[in-house]
């Protein structure tokens, strides 16, 4: 079955998100159509979460490939299970991070942690089933819900990436959790939706000028 997902003008939350917020809709034009896939394995995912907390996505990435081919191209809670501590440490980790690595890990062999489990809560329930877990907090757990499940209303006010983007978006500089609640609220029910265009076009480089709504004929642009 192919699970690539489309959004473009046809998708009824690019529909809404253009009719509630002029300045997305603007953004929708510049990026265009986006194709995604969901994440498939949920424990690699948290485990690559996990290592890039407080760093860069370059340097969490380098990391990750390191575990990779220490677990011979398959992050797998068995292939986490038959290293030592030391081995995680090895590639770069932390002592912290190793402990929270080997903690998820040993809760799904036990079986308290059940990802398909997961899946059927909402996403309060998922947040704080996470979030009780050791090395996972607020920021790991929507992006969980955002690229693991697909959830289309999270709202990742926790995430560098996103408040840069919403910065530029919006020209402001005023990233407190109420403003931006508060100004983001029209997007509900896809939030997330938005959340994946702001993503897009720090990717695509575009705040890297400033964005201009609308063009004038004086100066070429107006706010």
């Amino acid at each position: 079955m192919n699970s690539l997902r489309r959004l473009d003008c046809n998708a009824v939350s690019i529909k809404h998100l253009c009719n509630v917020d002029k300045r997305m809709k603007k953004l929708i034009e510049m990026v265009g159509p986006i194709t995604y896939e969901k994440h498939h394995d949920p424990y690699p995912f948290l485990i690559h979460e996990i290592i890039e907390q407080m760093l860069s996505a370059k340097v969490g990435n380098i990391i990750f490939s390191r575990l990779n081919e220490l677990c011979h191209g398959n992050i797998t809670v068995a292939a986490i299970d038959a290293i030592s501590d030391e081995d995680i440490k090895s590639i770069g980790t932390s002592n912290q991070k190793s402990s929270y690595i080997r903690g998820i890990t040993n809760m799904i062999l036990d079986g308290s942690l059940d990802f398909n489990e997961l899946n059927e809560m909402s996403n309060a329930e998922i947040i704080k089933t996470l979030t009780s877990i050791r090395g996972i907090g607020n920021w790991t757990a929507k992006m969980y819900l955002i690229f693991v499940l697909d959830r289309q209303d999270i709202l990742p006010i926790e995430d560098v990436a996103f408040l840069q983007s919403y910065k530029w978006l919006y020209k402001t500089d005023d990233i407190t959790r109420s403003s931006i609640t508060n100004k983001c609220k029209k997007w509900s029910p896809y939030s997330s939706i938005a959340s994946r265009y702001l993503y897009r076009a720090l990717d695509m480089g575009l705040t890297k000028k400033e964005f201009h709504l609308f063009k004038s004929q004086e100066d070429g642009y107006e706010q």
